[in-house]
């Protein structure tokens, strides 16, 4: 086999620069790529240079106690503007005696020819987190006047964080973005990514993606955009940019390693070939995935298996039996996996998601298989920095805090991004013997919008309740567009091949029932409502047994119970018009096996033989646990339960 190109390879490659749109070209020729080069946007100085000249009259009275530059740009721009009503040397003058703070090389290189040497720099890659980081640890800005050079549109998200902080901000605006004068180029491009004519587009501002998008309206081309986007290797130059691309619901599939126009075209072109072949793949893939091939009239083997048969509370010949966790770390399989990569990759791997649990379902013979994937990817296209840190488990770099960060949640218009999950539940209902039902599962709106405001696990949910009781409107905000999101999700995984599907509440239980009926309940009510027919859903959620009459209420053909209340009880508050699954204590398999047998004996008698239970535990399997104690419980449960 030959080695892939290390170059473009004559692909066509979209640009939107504006005044470096030469330099661009010339990279992406050099780098054996075909340049599709349209500026995007120009810069115009804002109409009103009022504020402008207030600032400076601020500065040199004494009135501003820090000034925070964004871009070179604006510095040049700002001194044109007061030219002809600040003495100059004298606001330079007055801007050497405050704090200052520079966002990146390009403000830094002018300030040092105006011979002002800057009291910090923040680092890269120079979002708003590392100027907010920054300050933290070298400036606290409580009670201090800040002055913010902006550009283009104002950055929300830095001046909430600098007031959250007790600073007062001050806006000085020096320009502003607007359509290049000859839209006939930018147009050309937009028809092109939307005939599907495009191999690969770079963003090297948001503002380029905001003005690509807006041309596609006024064409109306928007959807037909889109579209041509899911088929288009996109890279974006770093964080803020990616964040506005995923705002506007368009995939990145590629950054950097640094924020350089020179090194997104030098990286991509080395990659760019392969990640074209493979978005493309997946994307075929998701459209073919979305029409589930014809069965020719004949009822497929899994469709009458134990499983399923309880789902729909029909009589079976043994109960059956599958475990949350059922491929895990106390496999010596599994963790063989897990030495060569991380988790994440682990998840973003089908083939190997497959195996892994094939390989449980195989040896510990249960009667259904849920796909091997975790409750949290589907942060990361919503604009959530994730990951799992070994010890600490799942972190969130960017949490949703105020009011105002719901705003940057982005909810998902299509699944290309979690393309690999999809793949994994295809690959798992091809490797797995037909009359074994796959599983499907996504966080419920509670537990995802519970990380997300966390920025991973807690025991108060200080944060997860200050912000659900103090901005109730944000809060419902944030989770319809999780619950939105979850239905598209679950949707794409039963179109993929999935049996049934299980909606993981595992935070919801520090509510109290009337928080759950308000706050919850109708966001539940809707993905009960969103969700394909076709597949049961089974809801489960841990931790307060109060809430099981609202579950029940809130929908779900199967409601999982954990071990905290006697399944009899449970079931009879929940009504035998839903079946039920659970609930042994997971710690009961660390003990001996009369233990095993007896306390899975009162779970059973619990159920009193009633169709429609499906034997679970209460959570997940524990890591400790000895794999021949979880095969005991399989076979002690069919055993008992065979007709």
């Amino acid at each position: 086999m030959s080695d892939p190109p290390k170059d473009f390879s004559q692909l066509n490659i979209v640009a939107l620069e504006s005044r470096r749109a030469a330099e661009m070209m010339q990279l992406i020729k050099k780098r054996n790529g075909i340049p599709l080069v349209s500026p995007s946007l120009r810069e115009v100085a804002v109409d009103e240079q009022r504020p402008v000249v207030d600032f400076a009259n601020h500065l040199i009275t004494g009135q501003i106690d820090a000034v925070l530059f964004l871009t070179g740009v604006g510095i040049r721009q700002m001194l044109d503007a007061l030219e002809r009503h600040v003495e100059r040397q004298r606001f330079l003058d007055a801007l050497s005696d405050v704090k200052t703070i520079v966002r990146g090389p390009k403000p830094l290189a002018v300030l040092r020819e105006l011979g002002i040497t800057p009291t910090l720099q923040v680092p890269e890659p120079n979002t708003w987190r590392e100027v907010l980081a920054t300050l933290d640890a070298h400036l606290p800005v409580t009670n201090l006047v800040v002055a913010v050079q902006e550009y283009g549109v104002p950055n929300v998200s830095l001046i909430a964080g600098l007031e959250a902080r007790g600073a007062r901000v001050v806006p000085v605006q020096v320009y502003r973005w607007a359509l290049p004068e000859d839209l006939g180029p930018l147009e050309e491009n937009v028809r092109r990514i939307a005939a599907g004519e495009v191999d690969a587009c770079l963003f090297t501002s948001a503002q380029q993606a905001i003005h690509l998008v807006k041309v596609a309206e006024n064409l109306q081309l928007a959807s037909e955009l889109h579209q041509g986007l899911r088929r288009t290797l996109v890279a974006s130059i770093g964080p803020t940019t990616s964040e506005m691309l995923r705002k506007l619901s368009i995939a990145v599939d590629f950054e950097p390693s640094h924020g350089k126009m020179g090194q997104l075209v030098s990286e991509l072109a080395a990659v760019a070939s392969s990640l074209v072949v493979r978005k493309r793949t997946v994307f075929d893939k998701l459209v073919a995935l979305s029409t589930p091939p014809a069965t020719e009239g004949k009822t497929p083997a899994w469709y009458n298996s134990p499983f399923m048969k309880a789902c729909r509370r029909e009589p079976v010949p043994h109960t059956p039996i599958w475990l949350m966790r059922q491929a895990g770390r106390y496999m010596e399989e599994y963790r063989a996996v897990r030495a060569k990569m991380s988790f994440l990759e682990l998840c973003k791997n089908p083939a190997l998601c497959s195996e892994v649990m094939c390989t449980a379902v195989e040896r510990l013979g249960v009667d259904a298989a849920i796909i091997f994937s975790d409750l949290l990817p589907i942060l990361e296209p919503m604009g959530m920095e994730l990951e799992f840190t070994a010890g600490d488990g799942p972190k969130i770099d960017n949490p949703v805090r105020e009011a105002t960060d719901v705003d940057r949640v982005v909810e998902l218009e299509n699944v290309d991004s979690l393309g690999f999950v999809m793949e994994t539940v295809a690959h798992t209902r091809r490797d797995l013997p037909e009359e074994i039902p796959v599983i499907g599962f996504a966080g419920a709106p509670f537990t995802l919008a519970s990380y997300a405001i966390e920025g991973g696990g807690s025991r108060s949910f200080l944060h997860t309740k200050t912000l659900m009781y103090r901005e109730s409107e944000a809060w419902h905000d944030l989770m319809q567009r999780l619950s939105r999101s979850i239905v598209l999700y679950l949707n794409a995984q039963i179109a993929a091949g999935a049996q049934a599907v299980q909606l993981f509440d595992s935070w919801v239980g520090c509510l109290s029932p009337a928080d759950y009926r308000t706050f919850v309940m109708p966001h539940i009510q809707s993905i009960v409502e969103g969700l394909a027919p076709a597949a049961p859903l089974i809801h489960f959620a841990t931790g307060n047994p109060a809430l099981l009459p609202l579950m029940a209420e809130a929908g779900g053909d199967v409601i999982g119970v954990d071990w905290r209340i006697d399944l009899a009880e449970a079931w009879q508050t929940v009504g035998y018009d839903h079946a039920v699954q659970g609930n042994l204590d997971p710690l009961v398999l660390m003990a001996d096996r009369d233990t095993i047998r007896s306390r899975a004996e009162d779970v059973l008698q619990a159920a009193g033989n009633r169709p429609g239970h499906i034997f679970n535990l209460g959570h997940g399997v524990m890591p400790q646990t000895p794999v021949d104690n979880v095969r005991y419980l399989v076979d002690f449960v069919h055993e008992a339960t065979s007709k």
